[in-house]
């Protein structure tokens, strides 16, 4: 299973997942799940996949062999001129590798499928946030839907819903995020650490501080214990249920 989760801020974009992959209770692996690329001065693009794990890998190995081969016929992220040209090669590929599995004989059901998230700027646009569905339809962040998760979303999606505010620095929707996916983690074992992140400044058109933290992390610690005792004292504190009424 997987968590990530995309976000727009006054400020520029929050992108956040973890790295755990797990075939059974018995084989757990680490794995990035996110994949920048960047070409200062003109543009900065971040994908973050969840689903099978064959089929995240291939997407991101051709879009990358298409960046880096300016000759190839295909269409290549760095060439795209907008956000909505990038997005749209991106689900062209989701489509293709998954149409490639039944191709080869096996069946292109939920077992190869997989959702994106695809966020970034190009110069002369905005930052733009979309979220790809496995069939390559999608669908962009705005006003009434800043943020975006995929994979394990249930858990760590009530914190965001009441917390978040487009207004929030960078620092403090690191402190959200990690209280929503300290939140999933706990919940379901086949999400968890380390978690990695990107925080891209609006205009920069460059990779922003990024970075990857671990379950051991001083900080991590202490926001998981702090929200934990923070749950239990706003439940005390709650006017008791009365069974005589």
């Amino acid at each position: 299973m997987t968590y990530c989760v995309g976000m727009m801020l006054d400020r520029g974009l929050v992108f956040m997942s973890d790295t755990r992959t797990n075939a059974g209770l018995d084989n757990i692996s680490t794995f990035r799940k996110m994949t920048i690329w960047e070409e200062p001065g003109e543009r900065m693009i971040t994908l973050m996949a969840a689903g099978n794990l064959a089929t995240t890998q291939a997407v991101v190995s051709l879009l990358d062999e298409r960046s880096k081969s300016p000759e190839a016929r295909q269409p290549s992220l760095m060439a795209a001129p907008s956000m909505f040209q990038a997005v749209g090669m991106v689900a062209d590929t989701l489509r293709e590798v998954i149409a490639s599995h039944a191709e080869a004989g096996q069946r292109a059901d939920s077992t190869f499928n997989a959702t994106l998230i695809l966020g970034g700027q190009i110069k002369g646009g905005p930052p733009r946030l979309f979220l790809i569905y496995p069939e390559g339809n999608f669908i962009e962040a705005g006003g009434d839907t800043p943020f975006f998760q995929i994979g394990e979303t249930k858990y760590g999606r009530p914190i965001l819903v009441r917390a978040y505010d487009p207004g929030l620095r960078f620092e403090d929707a690191m402190k959200l995020l990690l209280v929503s996916f300290d939140s999933t983690l706990k919940a379901n074992l086949t999400v968890g650490a380390p978690f990695d992140y990107h925080l891209y400044e609006t205009d920069s058109l460059r990779a922003g501080r990024r970075g990857r933290i671990e379950a051991d992390d001083p900080y991590f610690q202490a926001i998981s214990q702090g929200w934990g005792d923070a749950l239990k004292e706003a439940l005390d504190s709650l006017p008791a249920f009365s069974l005589d009424a």
